[in-house]
């Protein structure tokens, strides 16, 4: 299983990015999928994950801002990022709690991080 996120990039503050992370291989089923980010020097945190009843949940710091969304079909979890701050600057990172044909326990798995660099 590869999870695989794209969309980062240099933005001013007050803009928007839009992230996406696809899982691939041998997926059998996903229960969530979310996004951390890791600021230099700072711990990994969670800011958004997705269940499979729909809705999303935020941390404090992006809640109104950023918006999770899934494709269920394509294994896809998106990250909608408005009104960018140039504290939300960091490297994200999505996950998946999931589990393959091969290996019917569920684990998580992550992604590489993608670079989201907000200028003042």
């Amino acid at each position: 299983v590869q999870l695989q996120a794209y969309g980062g990039g240099l933005v001013q503050a007050g803009g928007y990015l839009t992230l996406s992370c696809a899982a691939s291989g041998s997926v059998h089923s996903i229960k969530n999928m979310g996004w951390h980010r890791q600021a230099p020097g700072k711990q990994r945190e969670l800011i958004a994950f997705i269940s499979n009843y729909g809705g999303g949940n935020y941390a404090d710091s992006v809640k109104g801002r950023f918006t999770i969304s899934r494709d269920y079909a394509n294994n896809t979890v998106y990250l909608q990022m408005t009104s960018l701050k140039p504290e939300d600057t960091a490297a994200y990172y999505c996950n998946a709690f999931l589990n393959t044909y091969d290996d019917r326990d569920f684990r998580r798995y992550w992604g590489q991080g993608t670079l989201v660099t907000v200028s003042s």
